[in-house]
């Protein structure tokens, strides 16, 4: 059976690739957050999760601290924060940033650090 999900039912702004849709919803194992932001220094704070979350950079530049480690990343690039790891991200610009994260999780679970 497909299961389809409306622009309405996940974003937060019509006009803007932001929001989420909790995999719990429609019987899978992940939940997808999509995050949009033109503010440079926008992002995150310092968080974790009790799961695996995988980002997928489609537009944009972001500096990603997952763990000890600082990495910069852009458009096409796909960075793993494994679970129990502190992460954050933030748009370094020039531009709007948007990413796709994956939570390997049938629902949102975050534990803020900052």
């Amino acid at each position: 059976m497909a299961i389809k999900l409306e622009w309405e039912d996940w974003a937060r702004d019509p006009t803007d690739w932001k929001g989420r849709f909790e995999g719990r919803r429609i019987g899978t194992g992940i939940t997808v957050l999509f995050f949009s932001n033109e503010r440079i220094g926008s992002g995150p704070v310092l968080h974790r999760h009790p799961y695996d979350e995988v980002f997928i950079i489609r537009q944009g530049h972001a500096r990603f601290t997952i763990g000890d480690e600082i990495v910069e990343a852009k458009a096409g690039d796909i960075l793993l924060a494994p679970a129990g790891t502190p992460h954050k991200f933030e748009n370094i610009g020039p531009g709007r940033l948007e990413s796709t994260d994956i939570h390997v999780s049938p629902e949102f679970i975050q534990e803020d650090l900052e």
